[in-house]
């Protein structure tokens, strides 16, 4: 990141910064530095706050909140941060800015291999990685599993977002995770050699791009589907594709995770918590869910009538700490076959 950037990212965040003076006491707070995007999560505080009486201040930015939490230590106001990928979490584990929770409700709630096994973090809604190809010209069932994407069959047909993106350097580390470097590598050659063009825009563009004719096959998150198909001028991208949950005959489909930890030195810990155990509990999962086209955490709430309108699916059960401690590894495997080139 650029010196400038750096300068711009910190002004940005620090205009938002209306959270109380640092190290004040507020009972009836709670206070969240959050990558999540407000629209998302509002629903959840504003019930959390009826519930409870107990206001919910956020603070959102796309960038730097870990970096900002580490400079700010223990006189940091932020008691719970909340992120969209388990590779944040772990960031902000590393630099030691997470205090263990474990309380049994929230260990009942969340799986374990969604949670850390110290309680530092806990997953809040889960999200697969799937594929999607293009309706008239992919016959189903000619992809079922990620491997099938490195296939000679696909060349020049395959569209994704760049490799470094967390996103997918956390479906490498699951290759790597399951068969090991050099396999995961020949594979990722493999998926490279196939590409229609080079690795660019977001998940939405590749689905677009598929709807364009530029490719046929794309990966994506599921959540994004929903948001398409909400979407009136992208709602033919989305009805252009067919969906494939991968690896069902098998290990079971990547799955990733929105999360959140309590900060090192919470100044509103109680009321953080309590907000923890309100974020796992069966109406808040719902409410998530809902909003994010995601899929609650918690086993036995229900999906939202759209994703379960595309069927159940099994997940890969792979614990996320492992996958986010190959993140390193990933990277490096992308710089080495040259995928975003």
């Amino acid at each position: 990141m650029s010196q400038l950037t750096r300068v711009v990212l910190t002004l940005a965040v620090l205009s938002c910064a209306w959270l109380p003076v640092a190290g004040a006491q507020h009972s009836g707070e709670v206070n969240i530095y959050s990558y999540r995007q407000p629209f998302l999560v509002e629903p959840l505080f504003e019930a959390f706050t009826r519930d409870t009486g107990i206001k919910v201040n956020v603070v959102f930015a796309r960038e730097g909140l870990v970096e900002r939490l580490a400079q700010e230590g223990r006189n940091s106001p932020a008691d719970l941060l909340l992120t969209t990928d388990i590779g944040v979490l772990l960031d902000a584990v590393k630099a030691g800015l997470a205090a263990p929770v474990g309380t049994p409700k929230l260990e009942a709630a969340v799986p374990a291999q969604y949670r850390d096994p110290e309680g530092l973090w806990y997953g809040l809604t889960v999200r697969a990685r799937i594929i999607v190809t293009a309706k008239d010209r992919v016959t189903p069932g000619a992809i079922t599993r990620y491997e099938d994407l490195a296939s000679p069959e696909l060349k020049g047909r395959i569209c994704t977002r760049s490799g470094k993106h967390l996103y997918n350097v956390a479906l490498i580390g699951s290759m790597i995770a399951h068969h090991g470097e050099a396999e995961a590598e020949q594979w990722l050659r493999g998926v490279k050699a196939n590409l229609a063009q080079r690795p660019q825009g977001n998940d939405r563009a590749q689905v677009k791009a598929i709807t364009e004719g530029v490719c046929d096959v794309a990966i994506i998150n599921s959540y994004y589907m929903g948001a398409m198909l909400a979407d009136p001028e992208q709602r033919a991208w989305a009805e252009s594709v067919n969906i494939v949950f991968p690896n069902q005959d098998d290990r079971g489909t990547h799955v990733n995770i929105s999360g959140v930890l309590l900060t090192q030195n919470p100044p509103n810990h109680d009321n953080a918590v309590r907000l923890l155990e309100f974020l796992t509990d069966d109406q808040a999962q719902e409410i998530y869910a809902e909003s994010n086209n995601e899929y609650p955490v918690k086993p036995g709430v229900k999906a939202s009538a759209l994703l379960s309108s595309w069927g159940d699916f099994e997940a890969d059960e792979l614990p996320l700490a492992k996958i986010a401690e190959l993140r390193g590894d990933a990277i490096r495997m992308v710089d080495r076959v040259g995928y975003d080139e």
